[in-house]
């Protein structure tokens, strides 16, 4: 943490406190930063005023970026948006595009108290008890639910995207993000995107989709319910059963072997005391009236869209534009490959 006034690697002090003391209301300087989330995604800092209030800052990362991954005005007005739907996201403060502030464009969030659970480790320490667990199950369903049943044009994201033919645009995306960033061939992809569209189900409805739904991403509250969902950065709109595909990926139970033993979504779940999975599908298809039979669809097609996305991150290395991954890149090999296998298994039984 740097100290009061300090520069800190994404930060310029003294500029970014004098746009706090005009555009935040009460923050008064100087400020003092700590880095609390980076690597391949948007920065993350808490941010402490003079007078201890605390407020939290995103910016893109330093390094060589796609700008549409990283659009700072994007993400401020999604928060802003879904807060009117009852889902629980820190409020947003406000944006700064000028980039002669701080070299890139940033929003400020209110602080929310609470734990991310990242790890199971980080569950064990946290919520130890069955009663706990299953409490924050609820919670996590509950808000999915309602983030789900949120009308996109009532809440003021009607144009955020497209609606209809969500898996087909992402498929091509992501296929197209395979062939231009892969280091090396891997049959497996390609098998997984064949079966993926020609099993393509049709699309109910359309809805708000996070992008990235899971425990890491969430704030969990003393109460052991879900204060925050954080990381709106792939937010979109279309089929909403891919975050319920993504968060099942993501729901280990306890024995299952991993997928990986890398990677910043490790399974909190595993360690036991969580809802099961099909606990969860059940209550979320109690809640939304949805059907959720072909659930193994969309796991496969997060399995494989996140090789996708590792791969891409696994190039940028190799390249030299994210710094030096050292050892990783065959830590980022074993994930890509265990991704595309778990994907390439689950589209075998769609058969």
């Amino acid at each position: 943490m740097a100290g009061a006034g300090e520069d800190i690697v994404g930060i310029r002090a003294g500029s970014v406190g004098e746009w706090y003391r005009q555009n935040i209301g009460g923050a008064t300087g100087p400020l003092s930063f700590e880095l609390l989330a980076g690597g391949h995604s948007n920065l993350t800092y808490k941010v402490t005023d003079a007078a201890g209030t605390v407020t939290v800052l995103r910016r893109p990362p330093t390094g060589a970026v796609l700008a549409t991954a990283h659009d700072m005005a994007r993400e401020h007005r999604i928060i802003s948006a879904v807060a009117r739907t009852g889902v629980p996201v820190a409020p947003a403060l406000g944006l700064c595009t000028d980039t002669e502030v701080n070299d890139a464009p940033f929003y400020v969030m209110g602080f929310v108290d609470g734990v991310v659970l990242d790890s199971s480790e980080k569950a064990d320490e946290a919520f130890p008890g069955a009663d706990e667990r299953r409490t924050i199950s609820e919670s996590v369903i509950e808000v999915m639910a309602r983030l789900h049943g949120a009308d996109p044009d009532a809440c003021g994201l009607g144009d955020l995207g497209r609606k209809d033919a969500y898996l087909e645009r992402q498929l091509k995306r992501w296929r197209t993000q395979w062939e231009n960033s892969k280091t090396r061939e891997l049959p497996a992809m390609d098998e997984v995107a064949d079966a993926l569209e020609a099993a393509m189900p049709a699309q109910i409805g359309s809805g708000i989709v996070h992008g990235d739904y899971r425990l890491g991403n969430m704030m969990v509250g003393s109460d052991r319910r879900i204060a925050a969902v954080l990381d709106w950065e792939l937010c979109t709109l279309g089929d909403v059963m891919a975050d319920l595909g993504f968060i099942m990926n993501n729901w280990a139970e306890p024995g299952e072997p991993r997928i990986t033993s890398r990677g910043a979504a490790l399974p909190p779940t595993e360690s036991g005391g969580f809802v099961t999975r099909a606990e969860f599908l059940a209550r979320y298809q109690e809640l939304t009236g949805r059907d959720v039979s072909n659930i193994d669809y969309y796991r496969a097609f997060q399995y494989w869209r996140l090789a996708a996305i590792v791969e891409g991150v696994m190039a940028r290395y190799l390249k030299g534009v994210m710094g030096d991954a050292g050892e990783d890149i065959e830590a980022f090999r074993e994930q890509i490959d265990g991704l595309a296998k778990a994907a390439l298994d689950l589209v075998r039984t769609l058969r």
